[in-house]
């Protein structure tokens, strides 16, 4: 496993991968700058630059996640969002053919490892309220206005 941080529009990232792909990008407010790389950190450092520029809308870097069998799922129906879009949570526990399933799916989002590529900031309240986020609220307003602005 090898780390990096990626200075970026919302703070400072911390990127985390092995030899199969992305394991983590996580929001890193005190952390010490890490300079390790690897292809697939090179190449998301590229895709997280051209996406805060506007110029990407789909990750084509590898991922590794790792989590349970249902949070995978979760993880994955996150991916389909399109960018510039948003759901709610009951309606991704649909998606995912667990309709009564909204706080566990709410919680598996939680627990995405992977910010931004696995887009969970698309995930907002059922009254169309923003819900939460872990990095931080002002990050996922943050997120979503960039989408909005470059759909």
């Amino acid at each position: 496993m090898v780390h990096c941080t990626f200075s970026s529009p919302v703070g400072m990232l911390l990127i985390s991968a092995d030899a199969k792909g992305i394991c983590g990008l996580d929001f890193d407010d005190n952390g010490e700058i890490l300079k390790d790389s690897n292809p697939h950190i090179e190449l998301l450092k590229h895709e997280l630059e051209a996406y805060f520029s506007g110029k990407l809308k789909t990750f084509s870097v590898p991922l590794h996640p790792k989590g349970t069998l249902f949070q995978e799922s979760v993880w994955k129906t996150l991916q389909s969002i399109p960018y510039g879009e948003t759901i709610s949570y009951s309606r991704e526990a649909e998606l995912l053919q667990h309709p009564k399933a909204t706080r566990a799916v709410a919680n598996a989002n939680g627990k995405n490892r992977i910010a931004i590529v696995i887009p969970c900031h698309r995930v907002i309240a059922k009254d169309g309220g923003i819900g939460g986020y872990s990095g931080g609220l002002w990050r996922k307003e943050y997120l979503l206005a960039l989408e909005q602005k470059y759909r």
